[in-house]
Parts: structure tokens; C-alpha cells; sequence
């Protein structure tokens, strides 16, 4: 069985910064793909970022593009969302996902999901 567990949310002033932390435990990180997605209240979870088996490749929302980098160390079964120049339409309830191949931006391809991390951006 893979775990997940999110670390790194809180509460940040528009313009700031935080780093979510996604450790994996259960089966070889390194098979899998991770995503991280989002779920503000009242609306439907929302892809955010991706990185694939290797760290190689990654791919952002357009909302997030230029923002956000997520980024991965296979040694410590561990994925990293860095966020940057932090905006209220931030909030959210962020997720990190496990897919076992290759990456992918489908929310219903993802096996595996942590419990989420509150992340909360002040005007």
C-alpha cells in the first residue's frame, strides 16, 4: 500500500512563499509519476503540477506557470511544490498524488492521494 503525507501548508501573505512537501512511502517512488493538485472551497479539485519518474520532465497549470516548480528527490521519496509570489486565488486545500508509469495531468489516473495540506493567502 503507498502512503502519502503533505507537509508545508499554512498561512502566507499575498506575495509570499511556501514549500508543500510530499513524502511516499509503501513502494519504489521512483515508478511513479506525482502530481499536485488543488481544491478550493466550493469547487472542483484542479490539476497544479506534475513531474515525472525521473524528475526530467514537469508540467504547470497555466494559473501557476512562472509561480510554482515542483521538483522531486527520489533518494528521499520525496516531491517538493515551491510556490512564489503567492496570490489569494492560492487558497486551497493542496494534494499530492502517486500515478504508477508515466506522467500525467488526469486527476482520475492517480492511484494514490495524501490528505492534503491547507494553504491560505492574505490580502
Amino acid at each position: 500500500q503507498v502512503q502519502l503525507a503533505e507537509s508545508g501548508g499554512g498561512l502566507v501573505q499575498t506575495g509570499g512563499s511556501l514549500r508543500l512537501s510530499c513524502v511516499v512511502s509503501g513502494r519504489t517512488f521512483s515508478s511513479y509519476g506525482m502530481g499536485w493538485f488543488r481544491q478550493a472551497p466550493g469547487k472542483e479539485r484542479e490539476f497544479v503540477a506534475l513531474i515525472g519518474r525521473s524528475g526530467i520532465i514537469t508540467y504547470y497549470a497555466d494559473s501557476v506557470k512562472g509561480r510554482f516548480t515542483i521538483s522531486r528527490d527520489n533518494a528521499k521519496n520525496t516531491v517538493y511544490l515551491q510556490m512564489n509570489s503567492l496570490k489569494p486565488e492560492d487558497t486551497a486545500v493542496y494534494y499530492c498524488a502517486a500515478h504508477f508509469g508515466v506522467w500525467t495531468a488526469a486527476l482520475n489516473e492517480y492511484e494514490y492521494w495524501g490528505q492534503g495540506t491547507q494553504v491560505t493567502v492574505s490580502s
